[in-house]
Formats: structure tokens, C-alpha cells, sequence
């Protein structure tokens, strides 16, 4: 799983570095300025108290020690300029009390906004186990396709989001879901690995990838508020050359064909998304495409097709994709997610999810032998009956 990445000409440590040298030199560089303008503007109180910007600014960028030490440079070239100015002692005295009164409550200031840092450090640590417990890394290939994966957190501090996906061997054939949760923060993310949790056992568990749809959507019945529910497409590959596909209120996947063409899929019947079903009649249908050698499938979540730019239009995902579509889905999916960012600005303000897989034919150069999908152990009536529907939506869609 690949994070938002930085298209910048530097690493980001080297950036870190630079910001913090800048802010360790800034309150240092306002002291001094401090001093100069007192000295060009001649001798007197009315810079002096000034000086306290020091310590109060080093305050947002250094520990106690550095405040104490930008502190301690104040009061000693106001002093310095007190004398050569002669300042009245006792204004010289109330003006370095007020200094030390501003150093101390900055050095406070400082070691309470070190140890709210340190806190959050900690909490990064467990969103970023958390990110890879919930959104597993998915590996460049997985059974007969290449893929890659490209997931964007609107809140940047959080990693993780509403969006979902999972990409999964099994005993009948590789198998996926990419879903968007209605919701933001913990709740969402509390659904988000219910579905995967549900999904994962589901897909291993069960022949039918209509049955996986029905486990979760239980699931889900039993344990979402009313108004809240999960839009999902799942996708399998049971046979070679077929990819069956059961899309729940989501946003129809891209199919890019081996001639380059991109086309929507759009679902035949469609059907609520998951969580909804008590609510309307519909059911899910299973929908039986070919997807043959060199086809890639790209499935997404609404943050991406609903980015808007400072003009308030939509990104266009289709034409992105077919202009930056290669062999390679990482490339692909590297190109697409740098545009998205342009079109925005530089961040997001939803949760986005790309998932892009593509079946490499076997003449390609290092193209492993395509591997072909076995059945389960489960019943035989229930695979030879998935088989006979497979074909037959196969040869009605052929011949549409």
C-alpha cells in the first residue's frame, strides 16, 4: 500500500531537517534585529522590550533549553544596551524582569508542546499499525495479475479513512473489494474493518461471490445504524478469461482493454449499497465479463471522480487513465494519483482509493505462467452451477 507521495524535488527528512535549522535560527535573527534597530534608532527604552520576542518565538520551534538560551542572549545584549544607553536602573531592572517572567513561561510553554508532540508521535505509531493491520500492503503481483494500490487519507495526520480495499488469493481464484464507507473518523474506519473482516473470510469460505456480498451485507444489518451503509464493487476471477463483478451503489470500475479503450462498467441491474438491502427490493446481480490478456480493471472510490479544482470541476478519472494508462499498473497508478493532486491544489479533501489490476499476457517479458483458478472443496452441485451461469452470462453479454 502506498501512501500519498510527495512529488517534490527533495526527500521529505531533508525538507524536516531544513524547517527545523530555520526555526532554530529565527528567534536568534529576531534578537538581533531587535539589537540593530535600537542601536540605529539611538539610545533609550523603546526597543528594549521587544527582546522578549525572542524567547516567545523559540517557544513554537525549540525545547526549554533553547528557549532558555534565546532567553538568556536577550537579557544580556539588553542589558548591554541598557548600560550603553543609560536606562535608568530601575526601568533597565522592571525591563529584564519581564524578559526572565517571558523566558520562563516559554520554556513552560515549550516543554508542554514537546510532550503534546511526543504524544502525537505515539499516536502516528498506532494509526500507521493500525493502516497496515486494516489495509494490508498488497504485493506487486497477486495470482495470475500484476496490481498496484494507491490510498490517500483526507486527514493526513489520521493515514486512514473510510475507503477500503483487499485483494485476496483463494480457492476460487483471486479475489477483491474496494468500498467507501458514508462517514468519516472512527466509526468509519470501525466499519471499514468490519467489511474486511467479514470479506476476508467470506472470500475464502464461500464458492459463490454473490454469497461473499450476502455474508457481508448480515454482517452489516446487524451492526449499522440506520442510516449508514458501505458502497462496495466486489470482483472475482474464477475462471480464466472470465472476471465476475457485483457492484453495490459504487462507482462503476474502469475496464481498460488491451487496444487501450477505456469503458465503464456499469452495473446491469443495479442494486443498494451494502447495509441498505432491507430498504428496497433490488438484490445484487452478478455481472460475467471477459478479461483477457493485457485487459486491466481499475476500481476506485468517489474522493477521486469527486476532486474538484479551484474552478470547481471534477476530475476526470477516465480521461487520466487513458492517458497515462502503461503495462505497468504502478506507473499507471503513479501518473493518475500526481495529476489528481495537481487538480486539487496539493491535497484532498476526501478519503481516495485507486486499485488497478492487469492480466499480463505469458509472452510478455517476465511473465510467470498464468496459474489457472481451482475450484474449492466445497459442493460440487454449487461449483458446477456457478460454471453453467458463468457461461451462460458470458454468451448472453457476447451476444449483446
Amino acid at each position: 500500500m502506498t501512501q500519498a507521495r510527495d512529488h517534490g524535488g527533495d526527500h521529505w527528512p531533508m525538507r524536516l531537517f531544513r524547517c527545523r535549522a530555520a526555526g532554530a535560527c529565527l528567534p536568534v535573527l529576531t534578537v538581533l534585529v531587535v539589537v540593530l534597530l535600537d542601536l540605529a534608532g539611538g539610545a533609550g527604552m523603546i526597543w528594549l522590550p521587544m527582546l522578549a520576542a525572542g524567547p516567545a518565538l523559540a517557544a513554537t520551534t525549540n525545547g526549554p533549553r533553547g528557549v532558555l538560551g534565546v532567553g538568556l542572549l536577550a537579557a544580556g545584549l539588553g542589558a548591554a544596551l541598557g548600560i550603553h544607553g543609560h536606562v535608568p536602573g530601575r526601568e533597565l531592572t522592571a525591563v529584564l524582569a519581564a524578559l526572565g517572567a517571558v523566558t520562563l513561561a516559554s520554556g513552560l510553554a515549550s516543554a508542554l508542546r514537546g510532550r503534546r508532540e511526543r504524544v502525537l508521535d505515539a499516536v502516528r505509531s498506532v494509526a500507521e499499525a493500525a493502516q497496515h493491520a486494516l489495509l494490508k500492503p498488497v504485493p506487486a503481483t497477486v495470482g495470475p495479475f500484476q496490481v498496484a494500490v494507491r490510498y490517500n487519507a483526507a486527514a493526513a495526520e489520521a493515514r486512514i479513512g473510510g475507503d477500503l480495499y483487499a485483494l485476496i488469493p483463494t480457492p476460487y481464484g483471486v479475489r477483491l473489494i474496494v468500498g467507501d464507507v458514508r462517514g468519516k473518523g472512527l466509526p468509519a474506519v470501525g466499519t471499514a474493518a468490519l467489511v474486511l473482516g467479514v470479506f476476508r473470510e467470506a472470500a475464502y469460505d464461500e464458492p459463490d461471490l454473490l454469497a461473499v456480498v450476502d455474508r457481508i451485507e448480515r454482517s452489516l444489518a446487524r451492526n449499522l445504524g440506520g442510516d449508514d451503509f458501505v458502497t462496495a464493487v466486489v470482483a472475482g476471477y474464477p475462471s480464466t478469461g472470465l472476471l465476475e463483478l457485483v457492484n453495490c451503489g459504487h462507482a462503476p470500475p474502469l475496464l481498460v482493454r488491451a487496444d487501450g479503450e477505456v469503458v465503464a462498467v456499469e452495473p446491469t441491474h443495479p442494486a443498494p449499497p451494502l447495509g441498505l438491502r432491507a430498504l428496497h427490493d433490488q438484490t445484487p446481480s452478478l455481472q460475467v465479463l471477459p478479461f483477457a490478456d493485457a485487459d486491466q480493471l481499475l476500481l476506485y472510490t468517489d474522493g477521486v471522480t469527486e476532486a474538484r479544482d479551484r474552478h470547481r470541476a471534477f476530475y476526470p478519472l477516465a480521461d487520466g487513465l487513458t492517458r497515462h494508462v502503461c503495462d505497468e499498473p504502478a506507473r499507471t497508478l503513479d501518473a493518475v494519483q500526481a495529476e489528481l493532486l495537481t487538480h486539487v491544489g496539493g491535497r484532498l479533501h476526501d478519503d481516495a482509493a485507486l486499485l488497478l489490476l492487469r492480466k499480463p499476457a505469458v509472452a510478455e517479458p517476465g511473465a510467470a505462467p498464468v496459474p489457472e483458478p481451482t475450484e474449492g472443496e466445497g459442493d460440487g452441485d454449487a461449483s458446477c452451477g456457478t460454471d453453467s451461469r458463468l457461461t451462460a452470462a458470458l454468451a448472453e453479454n457476447r451476444a449483446r
